[in-house]
């Protein structure tokens, strides 16, 4: 499993931008933006693999993970 893979990659429609955001909680927010939703979700994957990158490349500890917490579940409650 890729270390990327620990992370919650989220992609969303932001009527402010009029287009689509994509973020990981916890290690990126609002990294990347485009009009076509797939796009921005592969260009997201290879921030979130760039970003842990180059937290190893300067000694940092990476953010806890935020997969595995069901959010999905937990954010259909909320609505």
């Amino acid at each position: 499993m890729k270390e990327s893979a620990r992370y919650a990659k989220i992609v969303e429609w932001s009527e402010e931008d009029q287009c689509f955001v994509g973020s990981s909680p916890g290690l990126i927010y609002g990294g990347c933006h485009g009009l076509d939703e797939r796009a921005v979700f592969e260009q997201l994957c290879q921030v979130v693999e760039e970003a842990i990158a180059l937290c190893h490349q300067d000694g940092k500890p990476l953010p806890p993970p935020t997969s595995g917490r069901d959010y999905a579940n937990k954010m259909q409650n909320v609505a």
